[in-house]
């Protein structure tokens, strides 16, 4: 018995959150004395997996998946399962994750929990710490099925180097038409530097910056800190910045380690999609935004005067040290 993981990557490379949920995958290996198996669809450098504890990687090479399809892939981690008689699945939170994991708890009739942000509480019986209420609150969820499949939530564990000795496998898992039911018309793309689902610091902004003509501080705010850049949905609805920046409850969640919030008033679904965010920071000239009132740090003034100075005072500290 292994426990099996789902390596994500994007255009054949590794994502951050694939690295983070091996790290999770060998500690919970090591507390019950196995082994961690990842499986991968058309990635290359294989052999970093090593690095963070995996022992065997089954490589699924295959035209077909190409492009992501919920089905498709739920049916390779199916069959990889199968084959390697595991009863603990891993999967990220990543949008593409979030579809396929309870595809996959289905066709394994197994338990599923999401949310995940620690290591199992106890193991028999099977217990875990999950995310509820949109992060405003924690369950202790239990799973009594013999196959258990767990989504681990963004920046809840680390990163963390295992180095370990690494079988790799060609994998060629059956796959039918059926499972091509839903096909991708077009992919949007974020255009940054760095992408909303693998950075670790978010510089979002709202209706306060008045226009997408005055977008350019927040660019540059972002290209100092090394973050990805991220708006509100009045923001995207208007036009001003891509809906693939588009973060809250009805956008793309966010769980970064920094989250710079300016501009934005706070409304309930933008504040829940940001709330497991370790720190937030906001800008805001009302003193009586709602996003205060979940803040680590508030400063209430014009951006406009406020984001200059800071993007000098942070190029001013980076060229100190």
């Amino acid at each position: 018995m292994s426990i099996l993981i789902y390596a994500e990557t994007a255009e054949g490379k590794f994502k951050k959150v694939a690295f983070e949920l091996a790290s999770y995958a060998a500690a919970v290996a090591k507390s019950l004395g196995t082994t961690v198996t990842a499986v991968t669809v058309n990635a290359s450098h294989v052999s970093d997996l090593s690095k963070y504890g995996v022992d065997k990687v089954l490589k699924v090479n295959n035209d077909k998946l190409a492009g992501f399809t919920a089905k498709a892939y739920a049916d390779v981690i199916k069959q990889a399962a199968q084959q390697e008689n595991v009863k603990l699945v891993l999967l990220s939170s990543t949008t593409d994750s979030l579809y396929l994991a309870p595809l996959v708890a289905v066709a394994l009739e197994a338990g599923f929990a999401s949310n995940v942000v620690g290591l199992p509480i106890s193991t028999s019986p099977f217990q875990v710490k999950r995310h509820a209420f949109s992060n405003k609150a924690f369950n202790i969820t239990e799973i009594s099925t013999e196959i258990k499949v767990l989504s681990l939530g963004k920046n809840s564990y680390g990163i963390f180097e295992n180095a370990s000795s690494l079988t790799e496998a060609d994998f060629n898992p059956t796959i039918g038409d059926n499972d091509f039911g839903v096909k991708v018309q077009s992919t949007e793309k974020a255009s940054g530097k760095v992408t909303i689902a693998d950075a670790d610091i978010v510089v979002s902004a709202g209706r306060g910056m008045k226009g997408p003509e005055n977008w350019g501080m927040i660019e540059e705010l972002a290209s100092v800190l090394g973050a990805a850049t991220a708006c509100s949905k009045p923001v995207s609805d208007l036009g001003w910045r891509p809906h693939g920046e588009h973060v809250g409850q009805t956008g793309k969640p966010v769980a970064a380690n920094l989250y710079v919030a300016v501009g934005i008033s706070g409304a309930i679904q933008h504040i829940a999609g940001i709330n497991s965010s370790k720190v937030k920071v906001v800008i805001n000239a009302d003193a009586e935004a709602p996003f205060f009132k979940v803040a680590d740090y508030g400063i209430v003034g014009d951006a406009f005067e406020i984001v200059p100075k800071l993007i000098e005072k942070l190029k001013t500290f980076k060229a100190q040290n």
